[in-house]
């Protein structure tokens, strides 16, 4: 799964997004007239492309001085490095009227405009970006403030801890702001919470202790009880220790710390449990977004915005049925090959319990998946013509949030090279992590998956801004998914098991299909969604338990990965078949990653078009 902590930066707009790179960072308005659209003068000695490149920059200006956060993911370190930025609905409400202003400006000077493929390119990319902004917008208050998947509670400080940077007492400093800042934050999306909460939007009843597991993790620890620091004490008293400053002013900052702590973070985080505490009373049984009064459109907006498709539920649905029927009898091959004899589920219960099939330890984990991917790494020149600069590292899961967070995830590096690319793996229980799944995952979180595609997406300095950090979900989790069973091209997963991990990974996401328009269309309950995934699928109970409570959260998002991994492969095949012996491996993904993600009807024609420059060749 995709992931760059970007709920943070997305929290103006109070957005639940941990799959994909927000398309519209949020943040303070305070600076949007300065760099109003009405403001970008047209030069005539310019080229339209030159001047629609021009208007992107201006747009990019504004968005970035709208979020504090969004720099700071960018390495951008300015005045406003100490802040969060305007988390209000209000602001949200002043941002999207923006955005249109925006829109309707690009399209009054350029729609007739002469471009180059490439600018009209990033022409329908900002008209498509803007029409899901558009649809999404009326529905802006049905996500979920605090989650076990998303909210300040958890995303602030992991923010702190793996975004922000102390290179200096200057940046040091701005880390004490921000925690001052916290409070403030926190108090808003409380208030948005409990208006929301009033008006019917509030996550399931098994949601909240979650949620409080998180706060009361932030708040062991020294400055507030005995025992170690706290995550957030550990962190800065950590980045400030290795600054080369005198100890008197390390000593200053680290007070301050600690003050800011006591005074601002504590007080915000005990207000926040009481208010989830309070709401926890009030919580719904039901679980999935049915249960809204306008449950049946959000639903469907969901799943165009994560698709980018117009598929409905049913045929989302059908779908996923049809591809487990065919997983599963790819899967009875290698159960024949491995010599087993029995029932498919008498398999997946054997794999469930098999002490073999898991680590001992999470350092044997990391060494392994670290190991995998330095092999990978290897054979990625015969496939790929371009490859990032930017390396890839393996961590585990912050300590604060193993129990609540998803089981891998991925943080794109920053454009300046001063954070690599990193591969988050959840190593709470490690019964939940299978070896059989292990290269898979690693694929599709590291490379040839998302690293390998979001690295080089930051790297097209030519691109504008918000194609270099924007995304499609369908495109991105398509192309992790598309990863692991490229893998299996490339000569990997030489063990039948692992090759039964990467299929049960495979499995997973088709069963995605099943049980997320079950749960929000079909009104299947969390118990039920979670028998069919031990029904049909090979993988822990926990991890079955944990997945189906990230969809239910996350209404329509895991639809988009097999969604998207299909019309990849689809374009493939057509590729293969057109070319035959002239296909190229390199050429191919090329055409696939070097327009940035893009919805899949433009994937489509992008492939098309390489397809016909390819043939005129030959």
């Amino acid at each position: 799964m995709f992931r760059t902590f970007a709920s943070v930066a997305a929290l103006g707009a109070l957005s639940a997004c941990a799959g994909t790179m927000p398309a519209e960072p949020a943040g303070t308005g305070s600076a949007v007239a300065a760099t109003d659209p009405a403001a970008v003068e047209s030069a005539s000695a310019e080229t339209a492309d030159a001047a629609l490149a021009q208007f992107f920059e201006a747009y990019n200006d504004a968005v970035l001085a709208r979020s504090p956060t969004t720099k700071a993911y960018r390495g951008i370190v300015d005045e406003d490095y100490g802040r969060w930025g305007d988390m209000s609905d209000a602001a949200d409400v002043e941002h999207f009227q923006a955005d249109m202003r925006w829109l309707d400006d690009m399209r009054t000077r350029f729609a007739a405009a002469e471009l180059s493929a490439q600018s009209r390119r990033s022409y329908e990319l900002f008209e498509a970006m803007m029409a899901r902004r558009a649809a999404a917008f009326p529905f802006r208050r049905n996500q979920y403030v605090f989650d076990q998947m998303n909210g300040a509670h958890s995303d602030l400080p992991a923010f702190l801890i793996n975004i922000h940077k102390v290179r200096n007492a200057e940046e040091a400093r701005a880390y004490v702001s921000r925690l001052e800042g916290m409070e403030t934050v926190i108090d808003t999306l409380v208030e948005e919470a409990q208006i929301r909460a009033r008006a019917g939007v509030q996550p399931p009843d098994w949601v909240y202790p979650y949620v409080l597991s998180d706060i009361d993790n932030l708040l062991s620890g020294a400055p507030f009880t005995d025992g170690e620091p706290t995550a957030l004490m550990e962190d800065l008293e950590g980045k400030v220790a290795a600054l080369d400053i005198p100890a008197t002013e390390q000593a200053d900052i680290v007070a301050a710390g600690r003050a800011a702590l006591l005074d601002h973070v504590g007080p915000a985080y005990r207000r926040l449990r009481s208010a989830i505490e309070q709401q926890a009373a009030t919580a719904p049984t039901e679980d999935g977004i049915h249960r809204f009064a306008d449950g049946a459109a959000y639903y469907k907006e969901r799943l165009g915005y994560y698709t980018t498709t117009d598929m409905t539920a049913e045929e989302v649905h059908q779908l996923g049925l049809e591809q487990v029927a065919r997983i599963h009898g790819e899967m009875e091959e290698i159960m024949d090959q491995v010599g087993f004899e029995g029932s498919r589920n008498a398999f997946f219960e054997s794999l469930r319990n098999d002490p073999a099939m898991f680590y001992d330890t999470r350092e044997a984990y990391l060494a392994e998946a670290r190991r995998t991917i330095e092999a990978m790494q290897e054979k990625l020149p015969a496939y790929f013509a371009t490859l990032p600069e930017n390396p890839v590292v393996v961590k585990p899961v912050e300590a604060f949030r193993e129990k609540s967070a998803g089981k891998a995830f991925y943080n794109s590096p920053a454009p300046d090279g001063s954070r690599p690319g990193t591969y988050y793996v959840n190593l709470y229980n490690l019964r939940d992590m299978s070896k059989t799944e292990l290269e898979a995952l690693a694929y599709h979180e590291a490379v040839p998956g998302h690293h390998l595609q979001r690295a080089l997406q930051v790297e097209q300095e030519g691109l504008p801004p918000f194609r270099r950090f924007g995304g499609f979900t369908a495109y991105t989790e398509g192309w992790g998914l598309y990863s692991e069973e490229l893998g299996k091209d490339m000569g990997f997963y030489t063990d039948p098991y692992r090759d039964f991990g990467r299929l049960g990974m495979e499995l997973w996401r088709a069963c995605r299909l099943v049980v997320d328009t079950g749960i929000h269309h079909k009104g299947w309950s969390r118990e039920e969604a979670i028998q069919y995934l031990k029904d049909n699928t090979p993988n822990p109970e926990g991890d079955i338990r944990k997945a189906i409570e990230r969809y239910i959260v996350y209404p329509g998002q895991a639809t988009a990965y097999m969604i998207g991994k299909l019309k990849i492969m689809e374009v493939r095949q057509k590729a293969m078949d057109r070319l035959g012996d002239d296909f190229d491996w390199r050429g191919f993904h090329d055409a696939v990653l070097s327009s940035g993600p893009v919805p899949l009807d433009m994937l489509e024609r992008n492939v098309d078009r390489w397809i016909e420059e390819e043939a005129a060749k030959s």
